[in-house]
């Protein structure tokens, strides 16, 4: 699988996405801080963007970090992309900032979050409480690990009863396209779908198979790789 160009180059993942300035929410599973990354050092080359959480975020290596509005202000005259998190004692993770959205909207032209988290699992379904979208996000994504169809429910999702009861089958069976269009239809929290770890071609099958069952754009590829393609 080659990138998708267009006009002779490179079309980037952001235009793919169609990210709109404004906030962007992102979640579900397989690759979600990644996306945040690949995204934002697009966006940076000629925007303001700032990477955050509304849960909880480990930090981006080799960049610029602020705990609160007043760093932020000093640190994003320097820098076009910067993440924002409160430090959360003994998990080396971040939390949200003490700062509204429209705060953060003010300061930056994007603001991409991380709204959920999914213990490294591929697939998710979520509780009640899940996600976090913030009210002013213009677009959400859900990111769709490849990495899970094939295997049982009980290794591939986080919160597997709940996947499970929501697809209409056991947690033992195997995660398909089948039972992740179940599960994103029957949430319908998102705006558009991601499918990464797309890595050999019986993943690209499994992700058009995927497309074909949504009421909404899809994208896969590989964040690994910068390999994307429309579905």
């Amino acid at each position: 699988m080659k990138r998708r160009t267009k006009g002779g180059g490179a079309v980037e993942l952001a235009a793919l996405l169609e990210i709109r300035p404004g906030v962007t929410a992102v979640i579900g599973g397989g690759g979600k801080t990644t996306l945040l990354r690949t995204l934002g050092e697009e966006l940076a080359r000629e925007h303001r963007v700032l990477l955050c959480t509304t849960t909880k975020i480990f930090p981006f290596p080799q960049m610029p970090c602020a705990g609160t509005l007043a760093e932020l202000d000093a640190l994003r005259e320097r820098h076009r992309l910067l993440c924002g998190g409160r430090a959360v004692p003994g998990t080396g993770k971040l939390a949200a900032l003490d700062a509204s959205m429209a705060e953060l909207r003010l300061r930056f032209d994007y603001v991409l979050v991380e709204a959920d988290g999914s213990a490294q699992r591929p697939l998710k379904a979520h509780a009640g409480h899940e996600p976090v979208i913030p009210a002013e996000a213009d677009q959400t994504i859900c990111v769709v690990g490849a990495s899970g169809f094939g295997r049982p429910i009980c290794e591939a999702a986080h919160r597997p009863e709940l996947y499970a009861r929501l697809a209409g089958v056991s947690e033992e069976a195997p995660a398909s396209p089948e039972t992740e269009a179940r599960v994103l239809s029957a949430e319908d929290l998102h705006s558009r779908v991601y499918v990464n770890q797309a890595e050999t071609q019986a993943d690209r099958e499994r992700a058009r198979e995927l497309a074909v069952l949504l009421d909404c754009p899809v994208l896969a590829g590989s964040l690994y790789r910068g390999e994307y393609f429309s579905c």
